[in-house]
Order: structure tokens, then C-alpha cells, then sequence
């Protein structure tokens, strides 16, 4: 008599992938096989310090999988879950018992702006940094360089780069949207120091290759300048989930019960960016694809166990803003991720945004060496729905 053994895929290697995968080691009569498109993990909380050329952003996946888990270079293609097989771009089929699905989310140009996607530069993936970084080698110390989007990912790019470049960032709207007043005015102060224009309430109507035409209530039409453009005003999903038919939300993110499975297939268990539990899904984050990670795993193991899966419980407890390698803004906020009036600003926060970063990469590693140490805070309830459009905002 032969063992039953489980196999299960896991879709997607960034941070709730990668610890879904670790923590599925949990049991001993289970393959875990991780699909990814690179050979490497991308800490995406860095590819600002990557495209600024102040730091690196790729971990090599041999210090972070468990042993045993399998890692697939390759991108699914087709989710066919009558049969429970994954159709890969190389063309290879792989059969499935159980399958988490991870696959995050990434920077959307907007087509409908003349020019976003011609001279636009996004940097939502390790690709798109990395090649930012090259056209910022290119240009001459002076040449102005302009970055669409007030959202975390906007502030932090612009502040990354002020210290080699003259930055404009474009709001949009309202500079940090998810923030309080006291975070919005601690991240202008910052940014002040850094010598960064901050245009609020401006929207960009064009790209060109040497400008931006900015609408705003003052300047209708007004032309700026702008020898590299870096776009990061929203993010979006991979169409995997709607290509394969599964149910989806307005976004793409795949639609879950409460337990993070899918409502179309007991089988399919989501976490991270391109998950929507409920039509509710939580803010983009790697403060909530890890334990959203843990918790697809923990469902997974439920049903297979032949036990009632738990229900999501995640807490947040605010946003870590690095502004540059100097400064940062801390924003402390309910468990349902409202924030609240409470603020820490300064060089102290710098170092602590970096402690998170790392502590995120060691809290993947220790879960790899021993699986179930992972620890998240839960109770929090989440905030009401918001519409896709203010959810890339957030981001």
C-alpha cells in the first residue's frame, strides 16, 4: 500500500506565494510546486531603490523556498479547473489537487493618455525598474524627470530620486490619498526637504518625450518638461482568473468566500493583490499578501485535513513611507487600515521602514526552515468597499 499524496500549485512567487509555499510544509505528504516567471524573488517594496540605482530588489529563491518545494520558471497561461491541469506558456501541462492562487498585480499605463505608453515608465515589475534605471544612466545630471502618481508607491519614487535628480511629482489629486492630513503634511514636509515640486490637483492630459501637458484648475494645457516620465498612478491584476472563466471582481482579482476560496471551484484557494474576498478585497500590500498567503495555505490544509477552513482575520496597523534613504513617515492607522491622526516623520522613521523590509525577507526565510512560525495580527475588520479605480490609488 502506497501513500496518498497531495499535489499542489501555487501560482505566483511574491510574498504571499512564497510563504503560502513555505508554510504548505506544514504536512509531510504533500508536493508543493511554485509557478513563476523568474528565477528569482522580487522584494517589489524595493524596486524604487532599484530603479534609482540605491538598491537591489531580486532574492534568490534558494535562501527562501523550503526544501522539497519545486520552483517552475514559467507563466501560466490557462487555469482549466474541470480537469484540475495549468496550461504553461512553454506549453507544458501540469496537474493539480489543490491550487493557490497568487499571482499579485502590476502597473497599468493608461492607453487613453496620448503618449503614456510610448514614453511613459512604469515600475510596478523587476522588469520595468530595471529598465528605468537604465534610462536614468542615459540622461544628463540636470535633465528633469517628472513622476505621475501621489500614491505610496509616486511618493516614494520621486523621494528616491530627488537626491540625483530635479523631480516633479504630479498628483492627480490629493498627495498621499490614504493618509491622514498629518501623514499628507509629514510626507509635503519631507519632500519639501528633498527639494521635490509637489503639483497637486494637476492631471496629466499628454506624454511626449521631452514633456507632460498638465490640466489643473490653474494652467489648463501647461506644458512641462520632463526628459524621463515615471508612471505609477495605478495598478492593476493579471487576466489569468477571467482568461480561465473563473469569477472575477471589476478589476480581474479573483472572487473568494471569506475562507479566500474561490466561489466557482472548492480547489482554487486566493491570496494577495489579485485576491477579493468577499468583493472586499484589502489594500495592496505586502503588509497584507503575507498573512493573506498564510491564511490560502491554512485553507488549503483545512481541506485536505477534511476540517472547516477559518475564515480571513487580518488586522493592519498603518503605512511605513521611505522618503529617500534619509527620511520616512510613519502612518498609523484602525485594524480596518482607516488611518488615523497619528504620525512619525523623520530620520527614525527611515530606519524603521528599513527594519520592516528586511524583517519581511527574514519572516519569508524562517518560515521556510520552520513552517507555522509566521505571525500576523488578526481581528481587524475590513474598511468599506472602494471602487478599483481608488483601490490602485491606495497603493
Amino acid at each position: 500500500m502506497t501513500d496518498q499524496r497531495t499535489h499542489i500549485v501555487v501560482i505566483g512567487g511574491g510574498y504571499a506565494g512564497t510563504l503560502a509555499a513555505n508554510h504548505l510544509r506544514l504536512r509531510a505528504d504533500v508536493d508543493i510546486t511554485m509557478v513563476n516567471p523568474r528565477p528569482v524573488f522580487v522584494e517589489r517594496i524595493r524596486l524604487h531603490q532599484l530603479a534609482a540605482g540605491s538598491g537591489s530588489a531580486a532574492v534568490d529563491y534558494g535562501t527562501l523556498l523550503g526544501e522539497s518545494i519545486r520552483l517552475i520558471v514559467d507563466s501560466a497561461e490557462r487555469i482549466n479547473s474541470t480537469d484540475r491541469t495549468i496550461e504553461l506558456t512553454s506549453g507544458a501541462v501540469l496537474d493539480y489537487d489543490y491550487l493557490i492562487y497568487a499571482v499579485g498585480s502590476t502597473g497599468i499605463v493608461p492607453a487613453a493618455v496620448p503618449g503614456a505608453v510610448e514614453f511613459a515608465y512604469p515600475i510596478a515589475e523587476f522588469e520595468h525598474a530595471a529598465r528605468l534605471r537604465g534610462a536614468l544612466d542615459e540622461l544628463h545630471p540636470d535633465a528633469p524627470v517628472v513622476v505621475v502618481g501621489a500614491g505610496l508607491t509616486g511618493i516614494e519614487t520621486a523621494s528616491e530620486l530627488a537626491g540625483q535628480r530635479r523631480v516633479t511629482l504630479v498628483c492627480g489629486g490629493v498627495l498621499g490619498p490614504s493618509l491622514s492630513r498629518p501623514g499628507r503634511r509629514s510626507v509635503a514636509k519631507w519632500l519639501r526637504r528633498l527639494s521635490v515640486d509637489v503639483l497637486e490637483a494637476a492631471v496629466v492630459r499628454e506624454v511626449r518625450s521631452d514633456a507632460v501637458v498638465l490640466d489643473s484648475s490653474l494652467s489648463a494645457g501647461a506644458v512641462l518638461p520632463s526628459a524621463l516620465t515615471v508612471w505609477t498612478a495605478g495598478f492593476g491584476v493579471p487576466e489569468l482568473a477571467a482568461r480561465s472563466g473563473l469569477s472575477t471582481d471589476p478589476l480581474g482579482r479573483l472572487l473568494t468566500d471569506e475562507t479566500l476560496t474561490s466561489v466557482d471551484d472548492p480547489r482554487i484557494v486566493a491570496a494577495g493583490d489579485a485576491s477579493a474576498p468577499s468583493g472586499q478585497p484589502l489594500r495592496m500590500s505586502c503588509q497584507a499578501a503575507g498573512p493573506l498567503g498564510v491564511q490560502a495555505a491554512n485553507t488549503v490544509l483545512s481541506r485536505i485535513a477534511g476540517t472547516k477552513p477559518a475564515p480571513l482575520s487580518q488586522a493592519f496597523v498603518g503605512q511605513c513611507i521611505s522618503l529617500g534613504r534619509s527620511y520616512g513617515t510613519l502612518q498609523l492607522a484602525r485594524t480596518d487600515d482607516t488611518p488615523v491622526n497619528a504620525v512619525l516623520g523623520g530620520r527614525v522613521t527611515a530606519s524603521i521602514k528599513e527594519a520592516i523590509c528586511k524583517a519581511t525577507v527574514w519572516s519569508i526565510r524562517r518560515e521556510a526552515t520552520k513552517p507555522g512560525s509566521y505571525f500576523w495580527l488578526k481581528g481587524g475588520k475590513r474598511s468599506a468597499q472602494l471602487a478599483p479605480e481608488q483601490q490602485a490609488a491606495l497603493r
